[in-house]
């Protein structure tokens, strides 16, 4: 185990070092001035001359790189021009609200997931498994930004039982998190139906049954366990997603995450910030990846003998 745990564990260093780079070519390549947005148009040739020296623009690239690897290590990522803060902490004081929300899209995915999945399975071929399957095929066309605005629509400004904007309260989080979960919901479902169904025609289920094992411990203790190794992945990656895709959600809602920090940081040319976000985004995907191949080999110990 801790072989497999160290090999991966370097790959992970890998694809967070490739992630860095990609990043800082990527905003070295995009139009603008950061030092004509941060003195403003009247500003002199000289004193925007004098600002682009001082944040090292005028360095040959190679050096920019350098200076920025060994500021990534130091977790110096600068400081923000517009917020006055290091840029790490304007990010991480916006990370625990997109955590939250990508926290609570996860449970709702989950749960009504799990719930689909097992009915559908349970009823297959039925028209109760017709409408799960449909149903999920509705839910993964339709845009979130669609989602989202319809939920606003209707729970915030026609029934006005929930609130279309952060304001503080939990209430505040379900919209946003419904948002982001339906169009998973089916996704997961049908993961999980067809793990199912794949599971209940195993050798090994029907010798449990023939021991008189009871169909409720036949398909809690064994079937859903031996379903989980590919709802394992798909989780690990849904996460990630939630983490580093949720900017529309965010916009639409105002929810105070990274984000809506990210836009308006790349519309401002706030290198430091975007630099920032987008180092800790990646090095949460990743790092969720690899959560995501431990989980395998403590779900499915085959695993580890096949990667040896």
């Amino acid at each position: 185990m801790t072989a497999f745990v160290a090999r991966r564990l370097a790959q992970a260093l890998l694809q967070i070092w490739g992630a860095i780079t990609i990043v800082f070519i990527a905003l070295r390549v995009l139009p603008g001035d950061p030092a004509e947005l941060i003195l403003g148009s009247q500003a002199t040739p000289e004193a925007l001359e004098s600002l682009r020296t001082q944040l090292g623009l005028r360095d040959p690239l190679l050096v920019q790189y350098l200076h920025h690897l060994q500021d990534v290590v130091r977790l110096d990522f600068g400081q923000s021009w517009r917020q006055g803060v290091s840029a790490l902490d304007a990010c991480l004081e916006r990370l625990g609200p997109t955590l939250s929300l990508s926290a609570w899209a996860m449970v709702i995915t989950v749960v009504l997931g799990f719930l689909a999945g097992t009915f559908a399975a349970r009823r297959a071929n039925t028209w109760a498994d017709h409408l799960v399957s449909v149903s999920s095929l509705v839910g993964q066309a339709l845009p979130p930004f669609w989602i989202g605005i319809m939920l606003s629509l209707i729970f915030a400004r026609w029934m006005q039982i929930l609130p279309s904007t952060a304001d503080g309260t939990m209430a505040a989080l379900l919209l946003p998190a419904l948002t982001l979960a339906l169009p998973f919901v089916g996704w997961l479902g049908r993961l999980v139906r067809t793990g199912v169904l794949e599971e209940t025609n195993q050798d090994y289920v029907r010798t449990a049954y023939a021991k008189g094992l009871s169909h409720r411990v036949v398909f809690y203790i064994h079937v859903l366990r031996n379903t989980l190794v590919p709802v394992v992945t798909m989780l690990g990656l849904l996460m990630g997603y939630f983490i580093a895709n949720g900017v529309i959600v965010e916009v639409i809602f105002a929810w105070p995450g990274i984000g809506s920090l990210l836009v308006d940081s790349i519309t401002f040319r706030d290198y430091s910030v975007v630099q920032a976000i987008l180092t800790v985004i990646t090095v949460c995907y990743i790092m969720l990846n690899l959560l995501v191949d431990v989980l395998y080999v403590y779900l499915d110990p085959r695993i580890q003998l096949e990667n040896a």
